[in-house]
């Protein structure tokens, strides 16, 4: 691992291990093979996809179908009461699932040791923008009347940019954003980014096709570089302490470097990290991978050091 630091911005850099290397290559073949088989829709292929990460053990699970938040409650053992994770999961804006995402979302709940809520926001075409965000805001409002004071929120993919998008909104909250933290974050559906547009990028994940098709059944007619669609183009100054992970194997790859630099030129402090050889959102693979588990013991760790409040 080397590391950086500038002004407000710590640059992590992770090599990959040979047995990393092949156990990458190995699942990024299974879940190909998974899409090219699966007879179910796509929302339904993505969800039993995302739904390999294991449920970590000894968390108890509650669904929610409250008015302002759909979703489940991931709970550890001995947990606080009155912080929580708000995890956004990822799918391009169109897939994706709380159902889906328990898994994953739990094991940073364990390692956190922290209440996690997996939020079921709209999905597009069906919900266009700003549908997702206005649910988002809504969850955090329920969170506080709940006896919430303290949240982490946590998003891969376009998840990650809606947890940076909310963080930097301008309302009275009656709870405190401790730290956001995003994996392989989708902030620019404008697509901006050098990485989108080279030739040196061999993404095994996602297509250029499948985010712009993506993006405009979002957003319909609302312009990209609106700042709740595309945080990048809207980093306001005093956020939380925000963490940033990414794959080398990445369209996203400037999404993250941009909006890292960027945030920092605020004055804000920003975590980033890139970990070389890996995919989009490579963190899921927890049994495959050990960084897999690094990374997320990472997370959990920055997490854990950015309360702000007495538990």
């Amino acid at each position: 691992m080397s590391i950086g630091q500038r002004a407000n911005l710590i640059e992590m850099r992770h090599s990959l291990s040979d047995s990393d290397r092949d156990a990458a290559s190995a699942a990024i073949a299974r879940s190909q093979r998974h899409f090219n088989e699966f007879s179910g829709t796509m929302r339904e292929a993505y969800d039993a996809m995302t739904a390999q990460t294991p449920v970590a053990d000894g968390v108890g699970l509650e669904r929610i179908d409250h008015a302002d938040a759909k979703g489940w409650w991931i709970r550890p053992p001995s947990a606080p009461a009155r912080r929580a994770i708000l995890f956004l999961h990822g799918g391009a804006f169109v897939l994706g699932s709380a159902s889906g995402y328990r898994g994953f979302a739990s094991q940073i709940a364990v390692r956190a040791g922290v209440d996690t809520f997996v939020l079921d926001y709209p999905l597009a075409p069906e919900h266009p923008f700003p549908a997702a965000y206005d649910a988002v805001l809504a969850a955090l409002r329920w969170f506080a009347n709940c006896g919430i004071r303290e949240v982490a929120l946590v998003g891969d993919s376009a998840g990650g940019g809606l947890a940076l998008a909310v963080v930097g909104v301008e309302e009275r909250r009656a709870l405190t954003i401790a730290s956001v933290a995003a994996f392989s974050p989708w902030v620019d559906l404008a697509f901006t980014g050098p990485s989108f547009h080279s030739e040196a990028t061999q993404d095994p994940v996602l297509t250029r096709p499948v985010l712009a098709n993506a993006a405009a059944a979002y957003l319909g007619a609302a312009d990209p570089t609106d700042g709740r669609a595309s945080p990048l183009h809207a980093i306001a100054k005093h956020l939380p302490p925000i963490a940033l992970q990414v794959g080398t194997d990445e369209l996203l790859l400037d999404d993250a470097r941009r909006y890292a630099t960027a945030a920092a030129e605020q004055g804000n402090t920003v975590q980033l990290e890139v970990y070389e050889g890996l995919h989009h959102v490579f963190q899921r693979s927890t049994h495959e991978l050990a960084s897999a588990r690094y990374a997320l013991d990472q997370v959990a760790s920055f997490i854990s050091r950015n309360w702000t409040l007495d538990a």
